[in-house]
């Protein structure tokens, strides 16, 4: 049986990959620099290690603004991004990439790459040097990511020629052959069919990382993650474990619907509703 991601994750031995850290967010907020307005207001929050936390939130709340934040694409206005309780700004662009992957809505088209290339650039911020790389353990990694998302038959293809959910899912891969410690997911579910959707899901739950991810499905959220935060106008109206954040009452007043749960048989599981 060929090893996955989760596998190399949890493996022993001289080659340990990392496994999830901790996050902290302390008063973290951006304004734009050319005209003064607030994106997002001083938001804090701490996420355990190994934590999946889900960031919901109308469109325009902020939602991407945070991510970029805290897998440091924006420095903040204001406040400190800490993982496993170090400043990412006081650390080397290298030393943090070996710790945050991101997976961003935006996909490249025009690559002339193949998959397997793309997927390989994830291991650069472990390779020392120009040209540097770990051989065996770059190989391992890389054909692990291939095989956890489906894509070992498109080893060979040029990214241009896939389809937005193929495209997607070679982002994701490339994210875990980064070996990151937390991993950073900007709506990962878009552009996916219903079953790549669920694999997206059932991957985020296996891995031993801690996960940071913004979606629009309150349901998926109150699923997967053990924490949720949610935002609106670039503010923090709730952040905790999904049964008591996402009350009909709030869920109502931040997308402007009327919001009800409803309980499904014979799961008796709880969903949420909405109508105009």
């Amino acid at each position: 049986m060929k090893d996955t991601i989760s596998d190399i994750y949890t493996s022993t031995g001289k080659n340990v990959s990392p496994v999830g850290a901790s996050v902290s967010a302390k008063a973290i907020s951006w304004t734009l620099p050319r005209n003064g307005r607030t994106i997002l207001s001083p938001i804090s929050f701490d996420l355990a290690a190994g934590k999946i936390l889900g960031v919901v939130g109308p469109n325009g709340s902020g939602k991407s603004t945070l991510l970029r934040l805290l897998y440091r694409y924006k420095f903040p206005t204001t406040g400190t991004v800490e993982i496993g309780g170090v400043d990412i700004w006081k650390m080397t662009a290298r030393a943090v990439a070996c710790k945050v992957a991101a997976v961003l809505q935006e996909q490249p088209t025009d690559f002339a790459l193949t998959v397997y290339e793309i997927v390989g650039l994830g291991r650069t911020p472990h390779r020392i040097g120009f040209g540097g790389n770990n051989g065996e353990r770059d190989a391992l990694v890389i054909d692990a990511a291939l095989d956890q998302l489906g894509l070992r038959d498109f080893a060979g293809q040029s990214l241009g020629t896939l389809s937005g959910g193929e495209r997607q899912r070679v982002m994701v891969a490339r994210a875990l052959a980064q070996e990151p410690s937390v991993l950073i997911l900007d709506e990962p579910t878009n552009h996916l069919d219903i079953r790549h959707q669920l694999e997206i899901l059932e991957l985020i739950r296996d891995l031993p990382l801690t996960i940071i991810t913004s979606l629009h499905d309150l349901n998926m959220a109150a699923e997967v993650c053990d924490d949720v935060l949610i935002l609106k106008e670039g503010q923090i109206l709730g952040f905790g474990i999904p049964e008591s954040v996402f009350s009909a009452k709030t869920i109502s007043s931040t997308f402007h619907v009327a919001a009800s749960y409803e309980q499904l048989t014979p799961s008796e599981k709880k969903l949420l509703t909405y109508n105009l």
